[in-house]
């Protein structure tokens, strides 16, 4: 999914988890794409384009088995909740954490390509429902509901409302091939791609943050 709406499942967390702090929350949730927008500005993870990028399925996650793997990631997730459950004290706060974690890996797990290995020495088998290559259309439905459901858990504000939605629409160039938008001085340019998620990320997290 896209960083407005993985900001956004911190939302139905704090509703669950009212005493851990909404920032721990939102870095959870982000923890896996911050980490990807690293290695790919390192060089060790690796994205690719088609020649000319009109939409997010012209995008592809090459090579990220660090960042994106599934035991990884389900293994960073119970360090995490044991780090804050056992180590700090913090039983609520390890257990919201692992799960913001996790979601992340499971709203990816739906959208992205078969591009998500078990696990880092793994080159097979990967996963991914596929819906941004197959179905852009029907992502960018299920990714501005998904946000509206998040904000409707929560029973947020209309200002958060906003900043959900604006930051949805913002999108919708990624998902329909006809829209222009910034996605096409992407082509070759796997630094730009992952500063520009990098700029996603702070910012949602940032609007999300305040507003909640």
């Amino acid at each position: 999914m896209f960083a407005i709406n993985h900001a956004a499942t911190a939302l139905i967390l704090k509703k669950e988890f009212t005493y851990v702090p909404i920032v721990w929350l939102l870095i959870s949730v982000q923890f896996m794409e911050i980490l990807w927008v690293i290695l790919n500005l390192l060089g060790v993870e690796r994205t690719t384009t088609e020649k000319e990028v009109r939409y997010v399925g012209d995008v592809h996650l090459s090579f990220m088995p660090f960042s994106h793997s599934i035991l990884t990631m389900i293994g960073v997730a119970f360090l995490t909740w044991l780090f804050l459950g056992k180590g700090l004290g913090l039983p609520e706060a390890g257990v919201a954490a692992g799960i913001g974690i996790i979601s992340h890996l499971i709203l990816d797990l739906i959208t992205h390509s078969k591009d998500m290995v078990v696990a880092p020495l793994m080159k097979s088998p990967k996963f991914g429902l596929g819906l941004y290559a197959k179905h852009p259309a029907v992502a960018f439905i299920l990714e501005i509901g998904y946000g509206f459901v998040c904000w409707w858990v929560y029973e947020g504000s209309w200002a958060l409302l906003t900043v959900i939605v604006i930051f949805n629409v913002a999108n919708v160039s990624m998902f329909f091939p006809a829209v222009p938008g910034i996605e096409k001085y992407m082509a070759n340019r796997p630094r730009l791609i992952a500063a520009v998620i990098l700029a996603q990320i702070l910012v949602t997290l940032t609007l999300v943050g305040i507003f909640s």
